[in-house]
C-alpha cells in the first residue's frame, strides 16, 4: 500500500510521488469517485515537454470528461501503458497500478505542492 502521506497533490487532485529526478504522477482516489467508472486515458507522448498548470491529457468515464493538468514542468519519461489499455486500473487502483505519467522534475519544484493533510482539507475530509 502506498503511504499517502509521503505523496505531494494539486488541487487538480493529481498525486505526485518522487524518487530521484523523476515523478510518478495519477489522479487521487477522490478524482476518481468524482468521475465514475474510467473507460479512456489519454497521456502525453514520452518525450514531450509539460509546463505545470497546463493540460497534458483527458480522462473520459461514464459521467464526464476530465483534465489532467501536468503538477510540474519537466519531460515525459514514461506513461503507463496499462491505464490506456485498461482504464479501470484508474479507480481500481488510483496510488499503484492507476499511475499515469512519469515526469523528470527539478525536485526542489515539489516542494511547492500540497500536503496530505492540505489535500485533505482542500477535499472537506475526503481521502
Amino acid at each position: 500500500m502506498t503511504d499517502l502521506t509521503a505523496l505531494k497533490y494539486t488541487a487538480e487532485h493529481e498525486w505526485v510521488a518522487l524518487e530521484g529526478d523523476v515523478a510518478t504522477v495519477g489522479i487521487t482516489s477522490y478524482a476518481a469517485d468524482k468521475l465514475g467508472d474510467v473507460v479512456f486515458v489519454e497521456l502525453p507522448a514520452v518525450g514531450s515537454s509539460v509546463t505545470a498548470a497546463t493540460v497534458v491529457g483527458e480522462i473520459e468515464s461514464t459521467k464526464s470528461v476530465g483534465e489532467l493538468y501536468a503538477p510540474l514542468t519537466g519531460e515525459v519519461v514514461e506513461v503507463n501503458d496499462a491505464v490506456v489499455d485498461d482504464p479501470s486500473l484508474v479507480n481500481a487502483d488510483p496510488f499503484g497500478a492507476g499511475w499515469l505519467v512519469k515526469i523528470t522534475v527539478d525536485p526542489a519544484a515539489v516542494a511547492d505542492l500540497l500536503d496530505r493533510d492540505a489535500y485533505v482539507s482542500l477535499t472537506g475530509g475526503a481521502e
